[in-house]
């Protein structure tokens, strides 16, 4: 029986399933995005939420920690250097998944797990201004050639005044 036991087995051995998950995440570290099946996706949120959370506070018992997991210098440089300022204030929940579709070989539900921070299209902030339609910037267009074609002949006028004066 499957009593307190709470990682998915993913069908694989204990040190595959961990050498897998390793991999995945050093991959996340780097892209800051990654396509993979669903439930691959969820197994790795479980596995790298808490690696984020541990580099928040850049000491060598936390590098240890992270390495040890890991087991690559360089995504755990990088982790701590890049990305553990950018999510310094968030509480939690690092990652999003988002649901793809089905792999045309085998039919998997696959998704794509990214990292929160590093998404511009989901950014609230840049997103509050609205787009104008088409029939305003048609309009708008009408009266900014309109005004120029004003300020052409003010500015015509001005030039014929001002060369009178000079004679």
């Amino acid at each position: 029986m499957r009593h307190g036991k709470k990682t998915k087995q993913l069908s694989r051995s204990t040190s595959h399933r961990n050498a897998m998950m390793a991999n995945m995440a050093c991959s996340l570290i780097e892209h800051k995005r990654i396509n993979t099946t669903k439930t691959k996706a969820k197994a790795l949120r479980v596995y790298i939420e808490p690696l984020i959370t541990k580099s928040k506070e850049d000491t060598t018992h936390n590098r240890r920690m992270v390495f040890s997991k890991l087991k690559n210098k360089y995504a755990v440089s990088e982790l701590f250097r890049e990305i553990a300022p950018k999510v310094g204030d968030r509480p939690g929940g690092y990652t999003r998944i988002i649901k793809l579709g089905n792999r045309l070989g085998d039919n998997a539900e696959m998704a794509m797990i990214e990292l929160v921070d590093y998404n511009e299209s989901y950014d609230l902030q840049s997103g509050g201004k609205k787009k104008s339609t088409r029939r305003s910037r048609r309009s708008k267009s009408k009266k900014t050639t309109t005004e120029t074609e004003s300020t052409k002949e003010n500015t015509s006028e001005q030039s014929e005044e001002t060369k009178n004066e000079e004679e």
